[in-house]
């Protein structure tokens, strides 16, 4: 058996002759490059900060994960008793008593249920960091993750008597 040179396997040979297809493909580089807005122009460096995990990748295609869920629920929640309580606000406009009657009486069990599941699992579901300096979970968007339950104090904060 012939054991090849180094140049074959390396294919070290420099320009190759021009083909008809590799000159059709020259061609239409060329007319792209009027197009490209990138000519002349360093391209800019895509840093990632992050290794893709299989983990991740299986979990994205079943839809929101259960805290993304669970957090429209709120959201959605509590755009809801912000409407109810707009209308019953407009219906008490005159009676300060009355309004702050009905807020004391108002229930937002079912929303702070979902808050409370949410503050309880919401770290380990978003696999939060840990901050060593304060010992508690890094902030979301510079705020705490934790979510505050409704009560009346947070219903006459929005409309108040």
């Amino acid at each position: 058996m012939k054991r090849p040179h180094a140049e074959e396997i390396l294919g070290e040979w420099g320009v190759r002759d021009v083909t008809p297809p590799s000159a059709k493909e020259r061609d239409r580089l060329v007319a792209d490059r009027d197009l490209n807005p990138l000519v002349g122009a360093p391209l800019p460096r895509r840093i990632r900060r992050f290794r893709p995990e299989a983990d991740a990748y299986v979990a994205s295609l079943g839809g929101p994960l259960p805290y993304m869920r669970r957090l429209r629920e709120i959201d959605d929640a509590i755009e809801g008793h912000l409407e109810r309580l707009e209308e019953a606000y407009a219906e008490h406009s005159g009676d300060p008593a009355g309004w702050r009657r009905l807020v004391k009486g108002w229930s937002f069990s079912e929303v702070n249920d979902l808050i409370e599941r949410h503050n309880r699992w919401y770290p380990v579901e978003a696999r939060l960091a840990m901050d060593p300096r304060s010992r508690d979970f890094v902030k979301v968007g510079g705020q705490d993750y934790r979510r505050e339950p409704l009560d009346a104090a947070w219903a006459l904060r929005h409309f108040p008597a």
